[in-house]
């Protein structure tokens, strides 16, 4: 059963990432956040806005 909400919590911790890098933010950055976090780095990256797109071709 603790094997369960350790699988969980990593699986939280990619989805947010991946949310983060939709937001045009730093995926890896909140993934280690979302370690710490969990569900409260989830609620703060909906409640963000998205970033503009650098422009850097």
């Amino acid at each position: 059963m603790d094997g369960q909400y350790y699988v969980g919590w990593g699986t939280l911790a990619l989805i947010n990432a991946g949310l983060a890098q939709g937001k045009n933010r730093s995926g890896l950055n909140w993934f280690f956040a979302s370690i710490f976090l969990g569900p409260i780095a989830t609620f703060i990256l909906l409640t963000f806005e998205k970033l503009p797109a650098d422009e850097d071709y």
